[in-house]
């Protein structure tokens, strides 16, 4: 909606950062309300995901990093439904309309629209007393009845996940002085490479079809694992046993865990972590596997779903039940 004191100022904020974006044809270089997106018999999935300043990420960072971890969000939430980016939609809200944040949050919005073959279509900018805030709405396509719910979980399935968990929990830390900071302080590279996984999470769009073709039941983690199992396991009424030694984890994880600054718990319910959990029957789970080594991502076995309505289980290495106090993020 253009500023009524000043119509002109929204379009030609439009005009200068994000009609370069619009490059699907049903965008109509954003000078309509609305936009079209054309379908040949697939289901077009949608997911929305808002990036609140001071919630999802902090003020001093990046505008380049909010920009690509406002599309990204929405881009592992396609890849767990097994669906291929076909475009988005962006709101704004907005404090001020700087070039200086403006130019490197369009630059970087543009590169991953075009990486990630998922061009913009369309929006709105409104101005914003409070807090920044970016909205996106995103649209995929599968083959019709093929996008891979969280309802799908049948007993027997084994539980994969993708990358590694935990690491944007520490990399929050890290920015905010924490204990794993302090832990840091002499290693830089570690440092960054945790910050580099809370601000640019991965999507991994490259294995949406693998998901497509073999999980029964799929979803992104993005407010923490043993919650979000927790949520997948509820809408498919079973229950899961997981094996904490088998969390796959990066070795500054690992090197934390092993020094006792953090313990498993932080890691399990922390978020942030963008990686695909799904549930895949064993004569399956080989070939996922082995599509994921195909795209240069590991994928890892961590449990077993069970018959039963309980909140899932997580084993030490000695098989004996770990008491988690918090299993996710929470909002509220």
């Amino acid at each position: 909606m253009a500023n009524p004191q000043n119509p002109s100022a929204e379009d030609s904020l439009i005009a200068r950062y994000f009609r370069p974006l619009a490059t699907d044809p049903g965008a109509f270089g954003l000078v309509d309300d609305a936009a079209i997106l054309s379908s040949s018999g697939e289901d077009i999935v949608v997911t929305t995901d808002a990036v609140v300043e001071g919630v999802h990420y902090l003020a001093a960072d990046p505008p380049d990093t909010i920009a690509r971890k406002a599309l990204r969000v929405n881009l592992s939430d396609l890849a767990a439904k097994g669906a291929v980016p076909a475009g988005f939609v962006l709101t704004l809200a907005l404090r001020s309309r700087e070039d200086a944040w403006l130019r490197p949050f369009a630059d970087a919005l543009g590169e991953d629209a075009r990486s990630f073959g998922c061009p913009l279509l369309g929006g709105d900018t409104v101005s914003t007393p409070g807090p920044q805030m970016i909205s996106i709405t995103a649209f995929g396509r599968v083959p019709r009845g093929r996008m891979v719910g969280r309802t799908g979980a049948r007993p027997g399935d084994l539980i994969l996940v993708t990358g590694t968990i935990g690491d944007a929990a520490l990399g929050l830390d890290v920015l905010t002085g924490g204990a794993v900071a302090a832990a840091l302080a002499s290693d830089p590279a570690v440092r960054d490479f945790l910050v580099s996984r809370y601000r640019v999470p991965q999507p991994r769009n490259a294995l949406a079809q693998a998901v497509s073709d073999h999980a029964n039941a799929a979803m992104d983690v993005s407010d923490g694992l043993a919650g979000d199992l927790t949520k997948l396991c509820a809408a498919s009424g079973v229950s899961a046993t997981v094996g904490v030694a088998t969390m796959p984890l990066s070795a500054a994880a690992a090197g934390l865990i092993a020094r006792k600054v953090v313990g498993i718990e932080t890691l399990l319910a922390g978020g942030d972590d963008y990686e695909v959990l799904c549930t895949v029957p064993p004569a399956q789970s080989e070939v996922l596997i082995a599509a994921g080594q195909a795209a240069g991502l590991a994928v890892t076995a961590i449990g077993t779903i069970v018959p039963g309505h309980e909140r899932p289980r997580f084993l030490n290495g000695q098989g004996q039940e770990l008491t988690l106090k918090r299993l996710s993020y929470s909002h509220f």
